[in-house]
């Protein structure tokens, strides 16, 4: 599991076409690409299981926890990404709730975008 983040102050101001916004690149896909958003409430758990592909969770509202195979859980928040290789085993929780948008790939490298 490694975490990364793509919080605002992490992104490059954009001009060209008389533009004024930032932009947080997260990740470059060759593949097929699954892309969906999660909803946990309060209280809820994305349960224990085995990534069927690379997978990166960026966590766009709300706070929560997320383990891996060695069992430590690791607090996530708003702007932050968590990336799992396939079959590596991992969970999601949350006792307030967060809103996550989860892209499922084979050829994921986020870390050629976005920092630890």
């Amino acid at each position: 599991m490694e975490i990364f983040t793509f919080k605002k102050e992490d992104g490059k101001r954009i001009e060209a076409f008389d533009s004024n916004f930032v932009m947080s690149r997260i990740t470059q896909t060759f593949s097929p690409s699954m892309i969906g958003c999660m909803y946990l409430e309060e209280n809820g758990v994305i349960g224990y299981h085995q990534a069927v592909m690379p997978q990166l969770l960026l966590i766009v509202k709300g706070e929560g926890e997320v383990r891996s195979n060695n069992g430590e859980y690791f607090h996530v928040k708003t702007g932050d990404a968590v990336f799992w290789g396939k079959d590596e085993w991992h969970e999601t929780r949350s006792e307030e709730g967060l809103m996550a948008v989860v892209i499922e790939s084979e050829e994921l490298t986020p870390w050629d975008y976005i920092k630890k």
